[in-house]
């Protein structure tokens, strides 16, 4: 138990907010919406090696490193996707997945 908060409550929140952004990012055809669901992936994985450092050694600290870790590559991963996305607009006028595939081709 994490200070009052049963340890499958946690991994139930976890779940659900790893299966939204699972969701969000197979059926949204606009970019940043794909982006903000990768993000509601990965804190749902931060939750998960939180508390599960928490609930099985809690005097380690890996779980919240992996997390911190995680958290720098999210940072890295969104500015380097706006700043894709930004092209995007500038070269088509839209961030929908369509008008990008048309691009292509």
């Amino acid at each position: 138990m994490i200070k009052g908060i049963p340890f499958e409550h946690i991994m139930i929140f976890s779940t659900l907010l790893f299966f939204i952004g699972v969701y969000g990012f197979l059926t949204r055809k606009n970019l940043i919406t794909i982006l903000i669901s990768i993000e509601l992936i990965l804190n749902a994985v931060n939750i998960n090696f939180v508390a599960v450092n928490v609930y099985l050694y809690p005097e380690a600290l890996e779980g919240h490193f992996f997390a911190l870790f995680i958290i720098a590559i999210a940072a890295a991963e969104a500015a380097v996707a706006i700043a894709i996305f930004i092209n995007l607009y500038r070269n088509i006028r839209s961030i929908n997945i369509e008008k990008v595939n048309e691009m292509k081709n």
